[in-house]
């Protein structure tokens, strides 16, 4: 029902538009049936039928909201809208018709089939023809405006599908600056096609010879679009990324909307090259565990910890807090998420994880359903060298977490994890591990007190390296691209798994989802499937042709040798670790190796002797790392 108070003035004009229309379809189709001598006969009775019609078209026209409906963006699914409501209006005159007036009151039929059928076509024409009017009116003032602007003519590279999203967000102003002059399709059907009046040039392959007679006609090509079709591995996109710049064309690239970004052309960025497809993430499932839930996230500011905070409040949580040691971090990620605009209860602390007190009364008095620890300290050269510092934040600091969160009486804690937390050989990789380990021994005290009661879950998730997060090598190589080379890579054989950063949370918070819901087995550790690792060297390699230059040729790659606490390989799961298919995409489970509770913290109390005493051989045995594995850092 329609909520008048609500109605505007836009919505006041189309809907008297709209009825305006009707009264002219009921008298045009008269007169086509009947002339003016039939149409003068029925007038008297034509009188009061025709008021209370088009009284009660407004009501239809109400239940099928046809007046929300924006004349600037009228599609298919508006046009069968109105094909729908002028069906009920020809199907009502019908009625009327045989039932109330003919043979009644007239003895014979008022309207007549014939007089229905046109009166339905023309209802049909006069509600779609002024908005397709309207819509092509501003579609050739947006070209027009394009054309006079600084707009810059522009090849689309993709698959007709693809393409039209694009050109409609041209058509509809969300897209600006370029003006289409053709589409490159990978597609052999699209050849010879025109897609919405944008003709299909040829296919990737023929850029150069397609630029060349655009130009002997005047239009000078500067830039190239390149949709997602068109940056598969298939699709060879390096190549015509070096194309592109020797042609001196600039690049952008059309975001994927499934993943929900917005429709704003953005640089071609090296996760659009991942020689992998993106995991498809069931976003239902990640709104239904985080709706309307207080939410903390530690290391909020990091760049994963930012992200997480940005896909919560995607998702719908109520409150969030952001726990930050670092200021300009903390700023930074509450301003952007405050920037959104969306009814969330944003807070945000310096607080320092290795703060036990501060940290416990914080959480404490936020009260939360979930907390997201994300707060680590990861750079593997530099934890080598200053391990004690990777064991007061890694590991005290996250016993301080998974003890606040506990104290506060949390539904679950998810720690991120690493890859090289599998038998380690680095003191990243020995720290993240004891957290972990530390979490599951803690987990299974909780499930074994809790009685009847459910509850609180401790759960670890793993992931390998985050494509431009925070000191990860593609910022790396990007600097060294910017400077003219070298690229500098440890090793030709080092190899890698690799995600983009939105993927790696979204699949934190949909293990998170598996670990509080009713299908849970006995898992504490939760790895992403992150396909097949990656050449370190081949990175490089797609990052160099992805700035349009050519490897070896304009930049040269040099290896440096691998750096302490560094292995060639890195492996999902340790050999006591059997993994278990939990039948999410994406995500693998493993049965945890739970500690007994007392152990661990026996463990604790002598790393925390070793610290204060600098015995770096004491905190190795207690961590389980392997001597030989540190000599070089020695």
């Amino acid at each position: 029902m329609i909520r008048w108070e609500r109605l505007t003035s836009r919505m006041g004009a189309i809907l008297v538009h709209d009825l305006l229309a009707t009264a002219l379809a009921v008298l045009a189709a008269f007169y086509l049936r009947f002339e003016e001598e039939g149409l003068a006969e029925r007038a008297p009775l034509l009188v009061y039928v025709l008021p209370a019609f088009v009284a009660f078209s407004g009501l239809v026209y109400a239940a099928f909201g046809l007046f929300k409906t924006k004349w600037r963006f009228i599609s298919l699914p508006d046009v069968m809208t109105i094909i729908k409501a002028s069906s009920v209006l020809a199907v009502t005159l019908l009625a009327i018709d045989y039932v109330l007036l003919a043979p009644n009151m007239l003895g014979t039929f008022f309207f007549g089939r014939i007089t229905i059928a046109l009166y339905w076509f023309l209802q049909t024409a006069f509600l779609v023809a002024p908005r397709a009017f309207y819509r092509y009116f501003r579609y050739t003032r947006t070209l027009q405006r394009a054309r006079a602007g600084r707009s810059q003519p522009t090849l689309v590279l993709g698959r007709a599908a693809d393409a039209d999203v694009l050109l409609r967000g041209v058509e509809s102003g969300a897209v600006g600056q370029i003006q289409p002059a053709g589409v490159l399709s990978p597609s052999r059907a699209d050849r010879g096609m025109s897609i919405r009046g944008v003709p299909v040039l040829g296919e990737l392959d023929d850029l150069e010879r397609i630029v060349a007679d655009l130009s002997a006609r005047g239009i000078q090509i500067s830039r190239l679009v390149l949709t997602a079709s068109a940056l598969t591995e298939e699709a060879k996109p390096e190549s015509v990324l070096v194309r592109a710049h020797r042609l001196g064309l600039s690049t952008s690239r059309l975001p994927s909307l499934e993943a929900g970004e917005a429709l704003q052309l953005a640089p071609i960025a090296v996760e659009d090259l991942l020689l992998r497809p993106s995991i498809k993430i069931d976003y239902e499932r990640i709104k239904g565990l985080v709706k309307g839930k207080a939410v903390v996230v530690t290391g909020g500011g990091g760049s994963i910890g930012s992200e997480i905070c940005d896909r919560l409040v995607a998702f719908g949580v109520s409150r969030l807090l952001v726990l930050e040691n670092s200021e300009p971090a903390l700023h930074a990620v509450t301003e952007l998420l405050k920037g959104k605009q969306v009814h969330v209860q944003i807070e945000g602390h310096i607080a320092d994880i290795r703060d036990r007190t501060r940290l416990t009364r914080v959480i404490a008095d936020f009260k939360p359903h979930f907390v997201f620890h994300a707060a680590a300290l990861k750079h593997v050269p530099i934890l080598e060298r200053d391990w004690g510092e990777a064991v007061k934040t890694n590991v005290f600091g996250s016993v301080n977490v998974a003890d606040a969160a506990a104290a506060a009486g949390a539904e679950a804690m998810v720690m991120i994890s690493t890859d090289k937390a599998i038998e380690p050989v680095s003191i990243l990789g020995a720290t993240k591990r004891f957290a972990e380990m530390y979490c599951q021994a803690l987990d299974a005290d909780l499930v074994g007190r809790a009685g009847t009661e459910r509850p609180m879950r401790l759960i670890s998730v793993r992931f390998g390296n985050v494509l431009a997060s925070n000191g990860s090598v593609v910022p790396k190589f990007k600097t060294q691209i910017e400077a003219g080379g070298p690229l500098t890579v440890t090793h030709p054989d080092m190899v890698r798994y690799f995600m983009t950063i939105r993927e790696a949370c979204d699949l934190v918070l949909t293990a998170a989802s598996h670990a509080l819901g009713p299908d849970r087995s006995d898992v504490a550790v939760y790895v992403l499937n992150m396909g097949q690792p990656v050449k370190i060297v081949e990175l490089a390699e797609r990052m160099i042709r992805l700035s349009g230059l050519e490897p070896g040729h304009d930049i040269e790659i040099v290896f440096t040798g691998l750096r302490p606490g560094e292995r060639l390989n890195e492996i999902l799961f340790a050999r006591e670790e059997p993994a278990t298919d939990i039948g999410i995409e994406g995500v693998v489970a493993a049965r945890p190796v739970r500690p007994p509770l007392a152990t661990m913290r026996k463990r604790l109390d002598e790393l925390a002797r070793a610290i204060e005493r600098d015995e770096r051989a004491t905190i190795t045995r207690i961590l389980g790392l392997d001597t030989d594995s540190l000599k070089k850092a020695v």
